[in-house]
């Protein structure tokens, strides 16, 4: 058909069978039509480009309907000679035999049995889950990761968190069929290091490239995949080669060994667990095994298969942990790739698989969400399922036990001890017949994790001291990570937990269990950080010296806490909780610190003269709802204040603390956005509490309807004596509709920058202010705003001077309004001093100009 009819038209009819025909030896036909002048070498790197043989060669048959029939004819002509050569050197067991064909698709069906089903920590017999419905795609990168970047990957949380991770990976994003396919074109991907944290899904990846295989859905450029575990190859203590080690779990390839091992360039190997090894030191081994029946050390035979001395053609896989890496002869590695592990939506993915309910998924997830902290690490695999096993037990983290965030990191901590632990002893240890104690590697990682806390350090150096004590500690790699950071002229290994919040849980941990005294930052101001760094560690301390987790670290670690610590802390959390709520001081973390208790008692043993509860400045999650609500249900009767200023609060949130908002005398809810939704909450707690006195709802953003609404709630109970909404839209119009109420009940009415254009009108009004007075109440105002000022970011400060410096100059006629902006002039003044982002600099100094008077 060739010669009657033009090759053109034989490469038209005949392309779906020279796809077939050709995928197995399209790599040797390129260099027989590249030195034929046939394809130029811009042609050949154009088909290299494509993912798979089968796509190569259909490229390469497009790029030949373009050069024409004489191009065409040479084809013919060479894939002729090569089935011809083909031909003569075939025999009945070589790889085309029928032989071969049923030796590989039992390969594939033993893979796909042995991959059919997912082991999760906690599978227990009888609970078999299919890997199909449960995989979720893992989030894999091509390249090393920047320092920068994980430095901003550590210190973010939640969604952010989340978000930071896919962002980073857009342009380096790879599939795991795309893992042998060369980017340029140029080299060939021969040998892949796959790396990530501990519970990330190195071996998940692993069993999802065995199942694809075994199922034909990917990986068809390989005839075979071997898969060794390290763990496996630990139990080998003679010498032995390469070939008895692939029998050892797969024998039913006897029979066509020799025939699998000559067709390497079709054969993928994966090793799996570099870092569980026990020889990984060794792998940059001196005497080369070249031979498949020749005997040597395990090491030797693998470090040779490494350094490609034997079987040079086949591909390798190797997965390790970040801390084992460097073990690795640089040279024999063509592809580093990073498991970054979930996104947002592969979170999301999992908790649907997991819970196989769509509601109950979105509910649960939902829950998750809601906790910043949890949420965080949730990127992790392995703690996300951990998270979801916990929620699937309680519904939610308001129910039985486990429910709080130390709970979770307790059981993450055991789970990862419990599953990365096994064949990790060191040949030290080994020699001495003692496994390493888990407790003492606690206590390790906890301390590098404290001492580095209290550095304000959340990347080490192995050049560091408390990181080179680490070196002989084969089970660190479980949950500190390892970065290759490139300096000129050298790189250098960077490590880290595998975010702030570990390191913060081991730093408790640690400071639990020993005899280390409280550090000083923390024994200040009542254990409050000016800026909030050690809160979450006390949130954690807290947790962990409550009796059920610290049974639970003594019985399945081995660590003991303090009894001593944990009578002291109890007594601190009671004293300073006493304290925080009789002066009215920001105390959020500290109930935070009370939930992570779940003590009842201690929280009745809370009994302040005056209950003030601030957590004023702070955009509250509902976990922060819950810690608020969880200590108030212990406490009975009216309750004098409730500070909510600058909380993001909405309506859904007033909601579910409306029984919490009938007993308090005085509820500030400044500078909140408050749609009406939010003020008709308002106005039903007015409508029915005998115990509010006072309301805060400055620059609220509310209008003359919405005062409207709340004026018309206030006639059923006339309990209201203090309405303070500075900075809003109401005009004279809306202040009448409280003209029946003034000056009996509400005494005062605060409603300075409004939209009050005649004040001449507003001051027939009684007790309604809408400029500033020479009294006490302003006074107190403006000390309170000045103490808001002091503790805020230089972003919060200048929203506040937005808001109070639009000042005419009749309002400083009063000497307390000029101290105020003088104090006020002076903090900018300081603020400008220390400020180095020369935008913010530039903001505030236009308000030093404004108050420079």
């Amino acid at each position: 058909m060739v010669e009657k009819d033009s090759s053109l038209t034989a490469i038209r009819i005949l392309r779906v069978s020279l796809v077939d025909e050709l995928e197995g030896r399209i790599e040797s036909l390129l260099d027989v039509l590249l030195n034929r002048d046939v394809l130029n070498r811009d042609d050949r790197e154009e088909v290299l480009c494509q993912l798979g043989p089968r796509a190569r060669v259909r490229k390469v048959l497009d790029i030949l309907e373009a050069k024409g029939e004489e191009a065409a004819k040479t084809f013919f002509s060479i894939t002729h000679h090569q089935e011809e050569a083909q031909h003569s050197k075939e025999s009945p067991d070589q790889r085309q035999s029928i032989e071969y064909n049923k030796v590989k698709q039992k390969h594939k069906d033993v893979l796909r049995r042995r991959s059919e089903s997912i082991l999760f920590y906690n599978t227990r017999h009888g609970e078999k889950v299919m890997f199909s419905e449960h995989y979720v795609n893992l989030l894999l990168v091509d390249g090393h990761q920047g320092i920068e970047l994980k430095r901003h990957e550590m210190l973010s949380f939640g969604q952010k968190r989340l978000s930071l991770q896919q962002k980073s990976a857009v342009h380096r994003k790879i599939t795991p069929g795309e893992l042998f396919v060369s980017t340029n074109g140029k080299c060939p991907v021969k040998k892949v290091l796959v790396t990530g944290v501990a519970g990330i899904g190195k071996t998940i990846l692993v069993q999802k490239m065995m199942s694809d295989f075994g199922g034909s859905k990917d990986h068809s450029e390989f005839d075979f995949i071997l898969h060794m575990t390290f763990r496996d190859l630990n139990l080998i203590d003679k010498p032995t080669n390469f070939r008895e080690l692939v029998l050892r779990k797969n024998k039913h390839l006897a029979k066509e060994l020799d025939s699998i091992l000559t067709n390497d360039h079709k054969l993928l190997i994966i090793l799996d667990g570099f870092d569980e090894f026990r020889h990984y030191r060794n792998c940059d081994v001196d005497a080369f095994v070249t031979e498949l029946d020749e005997d040597a050390e395990v090491v030797d035979v693998l470090g040779s298969l490494l350094m490609g001395e034997l079987l040079p053609n086949a591909c390798i896989m190797l997965t390790s942990r970040p801390a084992a890496i460097t073990h690795i002869p640089v040279g024999c590695i063509d592809r580093f790739v990073l498991i970054v592990g979930f996104s947002l939506a592969e979170v999301k993915d999992f908790f649907f698989r997991y819970f196989q309910d769509t509601a109950l998924a979105d509910q649960m997830f939902t829950v998750v969400a809601a906790n910043e902290l949890m949420l965080t690490l949730c990127y992790i695999p392995a703690f996300c399922y951990i998270v979801c096993c916990i929620l699937k037990e309680s519904r939610d983290l308001c129910g039985e036990s486990p429910k709080t965030m130390t709970d979770i990191y307790v059981q993450y901590l055991v789970a990862l001890l419990r599953s990365h632990t096994q064949a990790r002893a060191s040949p030290q240890d080994q020699n001495t017949g003692a496994p390493q104690q888990l407790s003492d590697i606690v206590l390790k990682l906890g301390r590098l994790g404290f001492h580095k806390l209290l550095e304000h350090q959340t990347l080490f150096y192995s050049t560091e001291s408390d990181v080179a004590a680490l070196q002989g500690c084969n089970l660190v790699s479980t949950f500190l990570d390892k970065t290759i950071v490139q300096e000129p002229g050298c790189t250098e290994e960077v490590y880290s937990f595998a975010h702030l919040t570990v390191q913060e849980f081991f730093a408790a941990v640690y400071y639990a269990v020993t005899d280390h005294p409280l550090p000083d930052a923390l024994q200040q101001n009542g254990g409050v950080s000016s800026n909030g760094y050690f809160d979450l560690f006390n949130r954690f301390l807290s947790g962990i010296l409550a009796e059920r987790n610290a049974n639970r670290l003594l019985r399945q670690v081995g660590l003991r806490c303090h009894k001593t610590k944990i009578d002291a802390h109890r007594q601190k959390m009671i004293r300073e909780l006493t304290v925080l709520c009789e002066s009215g001081s920001y105390i959020l973390n500290h109930l935070h610190c009370l939930l992570e208790t779940q003590d009842p008692s201690l929280a009745k043993a809370v009994e302040p003269q005056a209950l003030r509860i601030n957590v004023s400045d702070e955009t509250l999650s509902q976990m922060d709802f819950n810690a608020i609500t969880y200590f108030l249900n212990f406490k009975e009767g009216e309750i004098k204040e409730l500070d909510l200023t600058g909380t993001g609060v909405n309506a859904d949130a007033l909601k579910d603390i409306r029984p919490l908002l009938l007993r308090w005398h005085s509820l500030w809810l400044g500078e909140n956005h408050l749609d009406m939704d939010s003020v008709q909450v308002v106005a039903d707690v007015l409508q029915f509490s005998d115990s509010i006195t006072e309301l805060g709802l400055g620059w609220c953003n509310i209008g003359d309807d919405e005062l409207r609404t709340l004026s018309s709630a206030l006639r059923v109970k006339k309990k209201l004596q203090e309405l303070w909404m500075e900075g809003n839209h109401v005009s004279y119009s809306g202040l009448l509709s409280l003209s029946d109420l003034t000056p009996n009940p509400l005494k005062k009415v605060v409603a300075i920058w409004n939209d009050l254009s005649d004040t001449q009108a507003v001051s027939t009004l009684d007790g309604v202010t809408v400029n500033f007075t020479d009294d006490d109440v302003w006074e107190g105002w403006g000390e309170w705003v000045l103490k808001r000022c002091e503790v805020s970011s230089n972003e919060k400060l200048l929203m506040v001077l937005h808001k109070v410096c639009n000042i005419p100059v009749h309002f400083l006629e009063n000497q307390w309004t000029k101290n105020f902006y003088k104090e006020l002039y002076q903090l900018i003044r300081s603020r400008i001093e220390s400020c180095t982002e020369d935008d913010v600099r530039k903001r505030l100094s236009k308000f030093e100009s404004i108050l420079n008077l």
